[in-house]
C-alpha cells in the first residue's frame, strides 16, 4: 500500500525536500539580477525553443541546456536532444552551453558539433577523483 511509502522528491540530495514557501522566480526577475552585476547573465535549465526565445527577449548572454543531471528532470528529453532547437534560436544572440548526460569524450564532441560553445562534465570528474584522486581527474579529462 502507498500509505507506507515515504514521500520522495526524486532528488538524491534531499529525499524529503519540500517546495520553498516563497514565490517562484519569473522572467521579470532577470532585470533585478542584471541590476546587481555587470557580469554576463547565463540561465541554466533552458529546455525548449520557446524558453530560449524568452531568454533572448530578456537579453541574457548565454543559456545552459541542462536536465540538472537527471536528478530533477529525468523523464523528459535529454539535454543533447534539446540542444539543436535551442542553438537555432540563440545563434548570434547568446552562447549556448550544455551539461547533463555527458559521460565520455564522444558526448562532448557531439554537443560541440551540434552547436554548444562549451560542455560541463560532472559525474565523470567524481569517478576519476574516486579512482585516483587528482591524477584520476586529470586522466578522465585526458580521455
Amino acid at each position: 500500500m502507498t500509505e507506507d511509502l515515504p514521500v520522495m522528491s526524486g532528488t538524491d540530495e534531499a529525499p524529503n525536500w519540500q517546495p520553498a514557501r516563497v514565490p517562484a522566480l519569473t522572467w521579470k526577475e532577470l532585470d533585478w539580477l542584471r541590476s546587481l552585476t555587470t557580469l554576463p547573465l547565463v540561465l541554466k535549465g533552458i529546455r525548449t525553443a520557446e524558453d530560449a526565445h524568452l531568454a533572448m527577449e530578456c537579453g541574457v548572454n548565454g543559456v545552459l541546456v541542462s536536465t540538472h543531471g537527471g536528478r530533477q528532470m529525468d523523464a523528459t528529453l535529454s539535454a543533447i536532444e534539446s540542444l539543436p532547437e535551442i542553438v537555432e534560436v540563440c545563434t548570434g544572440r547568446a552562447e549556448v552551453y550544455l551539461d547533463s548526460g555527458v559521460r565520455r569524450g564522444s558526448d562532448v564532441l557531439k554537443a560541440l558539433a551540434l552547436g554548444a560553445r562549451a560542455v560541463g562534465v560532472g559525474r565523470p570528474l567524481y569517478w576519476g577523483l574516486a579512482v585516483n584522486g587528482a591524477e584520476g581527474v586529470h586522466g578522465m579529462l585526458e580521455l
